[in-house]
């Protein structure tokens, strides 16, 4: 019995011995890809606004046509809207931004109103050259936010387009009634700190992630890995974007009418992929049942205008905007009414 305890404990103390060794070549793994490795490169330029500076990338040149601003959803960035931009850059302006905290952007500390974000993007634009009628354009949680902006400046925007828009009763009428739980935010607080520490960067500089196959160029997945594990940041701002998630729908919520704007509500056909479906699935939940909601939700929101139309195409929440064929379908659309807004 003596013989068996002791056996146990040298197996015990094997174990511990492995384990420290493991976690001291994890943590200097980290701290030599914190030493050495190169801080990501914008493909933008950074701006400061009231001390922060806030990533931007302005491309096409200003003519007759309004200007295009894009807004990325909650967990998104101007990577997101690369087909968009690139399809129109060649007939008008195009302006992509990360708002405070996102992606290249520094984060702020003085965010005090759901007002905040519009009020500093208008400052982003002046401050850049950029002058109104803009078009603005939103993908997600991108569309509340350009509800707000246009809510304070009405004079400035001609046309909106929400691509798979947020609506502001969403997490009151989904099954899901918020846009990250518990376990998730818990594992985004860890894989923020692990970044922070070097050990997610130095994980990726062994074991090569594969792109996504949604539809962007390689390459851009390729900087949203290096982005990722350079530090905690990008993980930082999912957790503060679901603090301020309820605050923006409400504020948005407010807003009752575009009046006669011109307005176009592109919906997805699929608002899940399949490895969410089958999650829901698990759950009890039906998810042709979500969609129906989501349609529900889509149509109200063209409603909102009474130059509102609303376009069906054949994807997910992520891929009507990531892939190159729906990009066509959506800038055809935007070019089109672009091209119908006279510049005063």
């Amino acid at each position: 019995m003596k013989r068996k305890f002791r056996l146990i404990l040298r197996i015990l103390k094997w174990i511990g011995k492995i384990l420290g060794i493991l976690i001291i070549v994890l943590l200097i793994s980290g701290l030599c890809f914190r030493l050495f490795s190169s801080k990501p490169v914008p493909p933008g330029k950074l701006v400061d606004i009231n001390g922060t500076k806030l990533h931007i990338i302005s491309e096409g040149y200003k003519n007759e046509l309004p200007t295009l601003i894009l807004e990325a959803g909650a967990g998104s960035n101007t990577d997101m809207a690369h087909w968009i931009a690139k399809g129109l850059k060649k007939n008008m302006r195009v302006i992509r931004y990360d708002r405070e905290g996102k992606w290249f952007s520094e984060s702020s500390k003085d965010i005090n109103s759901p007002e905040f974000y519009a009020k500093q993007l208008h400052n982003l634009l002046e401050k850049s050259g950029e002058k109104p009628p803009y078009i603005l354009a939103g993908h997600s949680m991108g569309g509340p936010y350009n509800l707000i902006f246009r809510d304070l400046y009405p004079n400035e925007v001609k046309g909106m387009i929400l691509i798979d828009s947020s609506h502001p009763e969403q997490w009151k009428r989904l099954k899901q009634n918020e846009l990250f739980n518990d376990t998730q935010i818990t594992l985004v607080k860890t894989i923020s700190f692990l970044a922070d520490i070097g050990i997610v960067g130095a994980f990726n500089s062994v074991f090569k992630s594969e792109p996504r196959k949604d539809g962007l160029p390689p390459k851009l997945h390729l900087r949203s890995h290096y982005v990722t594990a350079y530090s905690g940041k990008v993980f930082h701002r999912y957790i503060q974007e679901n603090e301020i998630n309820e605050m923006i729908l409400n504020r948005a919520g407010q807003i009752k009418s575009l009046d006669s704007l011109p307005l176009v509500v592109f919906t997805a056909t699929e608002q899940y992929e399949e490895s969410q479906k089958e999650k829901y699935r698990k759950e009890g939940i039906d998810p042709n049942e979500q969609v129906e909601v989501w349609h529900e939700m889509q149509k109200e929101l063209k409603e909102l205008s009474s130059n509102g139309k609303q376009i069906i195409i054949n994807a997910n929440h992520g891929s009507i905007i990531t892939k190159k064929e729906n990009a066509k379908i959506i800038n055809k659309e935007i070019l089109s009414m672009a091209r119908s807004i006279e510049l005063n």
